[in-house]
């Protein structure tokens, strides 16, 4: 199969637009990262931004790197819409899946502090059935 000076040249352009996409990914990804460091260090040094604005802000820049990253790497930047809502859909429900889990978790777990050793387990009302008979 012989390749034409304008294939070849074609497939020379395609791969540099794609070194390009990586590199330009990477730039952006370690940025993030840095800016991620950065505000942790700040946080631990003078407790400056408080800590639950300190964990949301870093859950929507991993977010945001996840998606440079399914993006770039797996192809999805140029898409059709459907294909990637079959992704995205599924991926925010088990988000929504492992939050509700780490919420009742911490709610069984204070339930659990509440009754420290020693401390009777509170009195089970028992409804007589004969009684309303």
């Amino acid at each position: 199969m012989e390749h034409t000076h304008t294939g070849v040249a074609h497939e020379q352009h395609g791969h540099d637009a794609s070194t390009k996409g990586i590199w330009k990914t990477f730039w952006i990804l370690l940025a993030i990262t840095i800016f991620e460091v950065g505000l942790a260090f700040l946080h631990l040094e003078t407790g400056i931004p408080p800590k639950l604005l300190l964990n949301s802000v870093f859950i929507g820049l991993t977010l945001l790197k996840a998606f440079f990253i399914v993006a770039e790497f797996m192809h999805l930047r140029n898409e059709i819409r459907n294909l990637i809502m079959t992704i995205l859909v599924p991926l925010l429900l088990f988000i929504w899946f492992i939050i509700a889990f780490l919420a009742d978790g911490d709610s069984w777990k204070k339930m659990r502090k509440d009754l420290s050793p020693g401390t009777p387990a509170p009195a089970v009302h028992v409804v007589n059935e004969e009684a309303h008979h």
